[in-house]
C-alpha cells in the first residue's frame, strides 16, 4: 500500500517563540506509512516575527506554506481557508496547535490507524511540561491526566489530530475546533480513536487567570457544539470527570488540598462559560491568548528550544 498523503495544518497567531521548534519537530518526523506532502502555517494577523521565521523554513524546504490572514478573524476560519486549498489526493489532514511539540514518531503512530476504513479521526496524548511542584503545574498535570484517563475509554481528542479529508469546513464562529471536527465525524458515523502514545508536549496556564481565561472558553464552546451539532464530549460530565479524579490523585496533604482548589477552579470556569454562552449570548471564537502557555519547557525543565524533542 502506497503511503497516506498528508497535509499539516498548523493555525497560528504571534507563534514565534514556538514556530521553528515546531517546524523542526515535524520535519524531522519518522514516517513508514505516511508522506508528509505539505505544511501549511495559517497566519492569522500575525505582530510578531512568526510569518518571517515561516518564510525562512520555506526557502530550505519546498514542503512549507504560508497563508496569511491580514486581520484575525478566529481559528475556525484559519481552519477553514487550510481545508478550503487541500490538493485533491490529500487522504488525510493532521492539525496541531501552533503552541505544541510532537514526539518523533507522533505523525506515524496518529497515521497508522487509518489503515482501518472505519477510522475516521485520530487524537494524541497531549503531557504538559509545567512542573507537578507547582500548583499551576499541578493543575496542568491533573488537566491533561484527567484527559487522558477519559479519552482511553470514550475518545476525546485536542492539541494535535488527525482525520480523513472529508470534512471541508468547521462552523466559523466554534471556540473548540477539534470537538466540532470530532462531532462531523461522528455525524458521518466513522470511528473516533484516542492514541496514547502518541505523544504531543504543550504548556499548560502558568497563572489563575489564563487558567480560568482558558477553561470558560473550552465549556462555552462545548455548550455550543452540543446545542449546533447535538454532539457533547464526555468531559461534560461532571460525575465522570469527578470519578477520575477520584482514581488519579495521591491522598497527600498537599494533593488533597490542591485538588480541591482544583475543582473550585474548575466549577467557577464552567459557571463562567455558561454566563457567556446562555447569557451573554457570547461565543468566544476569537479568544484573548492565555499567554503563559506560549512557552514550552522540556521534561527536564529546560527550554524546549534547547531540547531534543
Amino acid at each position: 500500500m502506497n503511503p497516506f498523503k498528508i497535509s499539516c495544518g498548523i493555525m497560528a497567531y504571534n507563534e514565534d517563540v514556538n514556530i521553528a521548534k515546531l517546524l523542526n519537530s515535524l520535519l524531522t518526523q519518522d514516517l513508514i506509512n505516511c508522506e508528509l506532502t505539505e505544511i501549511v502555517v495559517v497566519a492569522s494577523g500575525c505582530t510578531d516575527n512568526t510569518e518571517q521565521i515561516v518564510k525562512e523554513y520555506i526557502q530550505t524546504d519546498s514542503r512549507i506554506i504560508l497563508l496569511t490572514q491580514k486581520n484575525r478573524e478566529g481559528k475556525a476560519a484559519a481552519i477553514n481557508l487550510w481545508l478550503s486549498r487541500l490538493p485533491t489526493d490529500i487522504e488525510i489532514c493532521l492539525m496541531e496547535s501552533a503552541d505544541t511539540i510532537p514526539a518523533k514518531d507522533t505523525v506515524e503512530k496518529m497515521i497508522q490507524p487509518f489503515l482501518n476504513p472505519q477510522i475516521g479521526m485520530t487524537g494524541a496524548r497531549p503531557i504538559p511540561t509545567n512542573s507537578p511542584q507547582t500548583f499551576m503545574g499541578f493543575l496542568a498535570h491533573l488537566t491533561w491526566g484527567l484527559h487522558h484517563q477519559i479519552a482511553m475509554q470514550f475518545p476525546k481528542l485536542g492539541e494535535m489530530v488527525a482525520f480523513r479529508n472529508l470534512v471541508k469546513s468547521i462552523p466559523q464562529k466554534t471556540p473548540v475546533d477539534e470537538v466540532s471536527l470530532e462531532a462531523e465525524f461522528n455525524a458521518l458515523n466513522l470511528d473516533l480513536k484516542y492514541i496514547p502514545d502518541a505523544i504531543v508536549y504543550n504548556s499548560g496556564p502558568k497563572n489563575i487567570r489564563d487558567f480560568i481565561k482558558q477553561r470558560r472558553r473550552i465549556y462555552s464552546g462545548h455548550l455550543f457544539v452540543k446545542k449546533d451539532l447535538d454532539y457533547a464530549p464526555a468531559t461534560m460530565k461532571g460525575s465522570l470527570v469527578f470519578k477520575e479524579v477520584l482514581k488519579i490523585i495521591e491522598y497527600t496533604p498537599r494533593n488533597i488540598i490542591w485538588t480541591i482548589a482544583a475543582i473550585w477552579l474548575e466549577a467557577w470556569s464552567r459557571i463562567l462559560g455558561y454566563y457567556d454562552f446562555h447569557v451573554k449570548k457570547h461565543l468566544p471564537y476569537k479568544w484573548d491568548i492565555a499567554k503563559s502557555t506560549k512557552e514550552l519547557k522540556s521534561v527536564d525543565g529546560n527550554s524546549a528550544q534547547n531540547s531534543s524533542l
